[in-house]
């Protein structure tokens, strides 16, 4: 099992969402910023990490807004969301091949990848859509 961490990031009544690089695995689905725990790392420092090199901003971690495991075809992720806030920056394009800020309502017309899926009802159940 691969720890995997990711920030819920909202500006306002809208949340971020990154579509991955065609090229990746899972190539032009939509996420949450995040990535994979380094050995050494506290998965809050791994969180900062990924969002410096993939959006160029600095995030305060939050606490957890949900953890979810899912088995892919070539990976078996342990995912922890935390909400985040931008503490310093403007979300960039380094890695993804897009980003964007989704109202919950909006969430359907994307396609994330399935370890979200729990994620995004748990979003709509909180939230509304």
């Amino acid at each position: 099992m691969t720890e995997v961490v990711a920030a819920l990031i909202w500006k306002g009544d809208r949340f971020l969402a990154c579509q991955r690089p065609a090229h990746k695995a899972r190539g032009l689905l939509w996420e949450f910023v995040g990535g994979k725990v380094e050995p050494g790392e506290t998965r809050e420092e791994a969180l900062q990490r990924e969002c410096r090199e993939e959006l160029g901003i600095e995030i305060a971690v939050g606490d957890i807004f949900m953890e979810v495991d899912h088995v892919y075809p070539d990976l078996a992720v342990h995912l922890t969301l935390f909400n985040s806030t931008i503490a310093e920056g403007t979300p960039q394009k380094l890695e993804h091949a897009d980003i964007r800020w989704l109202r919950v309502a909006e969430m359907d017309d994307y396609a994330f990848c399935p370890a979200d899926a729990d994620i995004l009802a748990r979003l709509r159940q909180t939230y509304g859509a």
